[in-house]
């Protein structure tokens, strides 16, 4: 048996003696021996492949995209994940915000925590590129800090046809409300004008700005008008669920999270440590979600690693479970939520939240997985939208009625006491 070698570097392709281009034309002089981009390999009438055409277009690539990490991160998720994206080798890495707790920290805890995650960075085989989130620029003080550890809050830079805009939404000095200010606006508008040829653009900030309305008060509306008509994707996290918001004939993507607080209940909640991949070809890109669970290396063991989670203050609490009906019938696919009510501000505070499943019945959860609910008095509200469980539009898409999907207009409350509880509504259709 003669035998044959596998060059994959570029789109070379190799079939008999014959070297064929990337058109699929045969050249005139033949391989060369030295040529390690082909495919050199026998073929005769029938062969056991269906085509020796390559997926390796020269102006093809893949980054990553990791999405929170803190507002109470856990242990070892982060460091771990750096490791493992080095496994899935993308080209580079983006980010989209909240890389550190920041908040109280004074100025050297604050330096402390970027010390912290610039040793896992530093980490990566390849360029990782920072985008600032709430917890990393939460007062003057760290915007400062930020501006002398890594310069710029916004920027760009184009790869192989491509344009990615990294904004910053982060503003102390604005009372905590995210923003994109004017100046950044008129620097995303010219940034957009002066690439208006590039094959897609892909956006980065730390907050879904679009979802307070549209945008049009904090800067988005902006930035999306400077938008259109380009092919686009948008990144973001904060809130610690995946969801896809169609816009304008494209997607944005809000992410999960990389080892940022969440209740990890799985891709039915959108709550699953990951990376996006998003590889992009000569037309469009290729994007999909990797979960961190499933990227192991060999020996199935993933490295250790010293990275010390952050404890937060937690009630106890107790078990819920409880079956939904709509007129009499299970109801499936709706998000039950129960609210505590605080007489001095006048204000619902959502606590825990569960999805139904194909018999109605759900299991709530205030903190971990199916934990269930601290004792107490609650309004109930449930919604059901066709995404299923989501935070966000969920209540503009309802398709029950109007009354459940309020806490202080819901006729439905719920009392948790200590030990297992069980609740059951059944909500009128008509």
């Amino acid at each position: 048996m003669k035998q044959f070698v596998l060059g994959l570097a570029t789109a070379g392709l190799l079939a008999g003696v014959v070297l064929l281009s990337r058109a699929g034309t045969a050249t005139d002089s033949g391989p060369r021996a030295d040529d390690n981009s082909a495919v050199k390999i026998e073929a005769g009438d029938k062969n056991p492949w269906t085509s020796l055409k390559l997926n390796n277009d020269p102006d093809q690539f893949t980054f990553a995209v990791v999405s929170d990490r803190t507002g109470g991160h856990r242990d070892k998720v982060f460091s771990r994940a750096v490791q493992q994206i080095n496994w899935l080798q993308p080209q580079f890495v983006m980010s989209v915000g909240d890389l550190i707790e920041g908040a109280k920290a004074d100025e050297n805890g604050i330096r402390d925590q970027w010390d912290e995650f610039d040793s896992y960075v530093k980490r990566f085989e390849m360029p990782f590129f920072y985008v600032p989130g709430n917890h990393d620029l939460a007062n003057k003080m760290q915007v400062s800090k930020w501006g002398e550890r890594y310069g710029k809050r916004y920027y760009h830079f184009t790869y192989r046809g491509a344009l990615f805009l990294c904004l910053c939404a982060e503003n102390p000095q604005s009372d905590g409300m995210a923003t994109i200010d004017k100046e950044q606006q008129e620097w995303a508008a010219k940034i957009l004008a002066a690439n208006k040829d590039v094959k897609w653009t892909f956006v980065f900030l730390h907050r879904p700005l679009w979802v307070n309305q549209g945008g049009e008060k904090n800067g988005w509306a902006a930035v999306e008008k400077a938008l259109a008509g380009r092919k686009h994707n948008v990144f973001c996290g904060h809130v610690h669920r995946y969801q896809v918001f169609d816009r304008n004939g494209t997607q944005f993507y809000q992410l999960a999270t990389t080892g940022a607080a969440s209740r990890m209940r799985g891709t039915e909640y959108g709550e699953f440590d990951q990376v996006m991949l998003v590889t992009m070809k000569k037309e469009a890109p290729v994007l999909v979600n990797v979960d961190l669970a499933g990227v192991l290396p060999t020996d199935l063991k993933l490295p250790d690693s010293d990275e010390k989670g952050k404890q937060v203050n937690r009630r106890n609490t107790f078990p819920v479970s409880g079956k939904l009906k709509l007129d009499g019938q299970p109801l499936a696919g709706a998000k039950v939520t129960l609210y505590t009510f605080n007489k001095t501000t006048e204000q619902y505070t959502a606590v825990c939240d569960g999805l139904s499943g194909a018999d109605g019945r759900f299991n709530l959860t205030t903190y971990s997985r199916f934990d269930g609910a601290p004792s107490g008095e609650y309004a109930v509200t449930v919604v059901k939208s066709a995404k299923g469980f989501v935070d966000r539009g969920a209540k503009e898409n309802n398709q029950l009625p109007a009354k459940y999907a309020r806490p202080g207009a819901s006729p439905l409350k719920a009392t948790i006491k200590e030990g297992a509880n069980e609740i059951a509504f059944d909500l009128e259709g008509k």
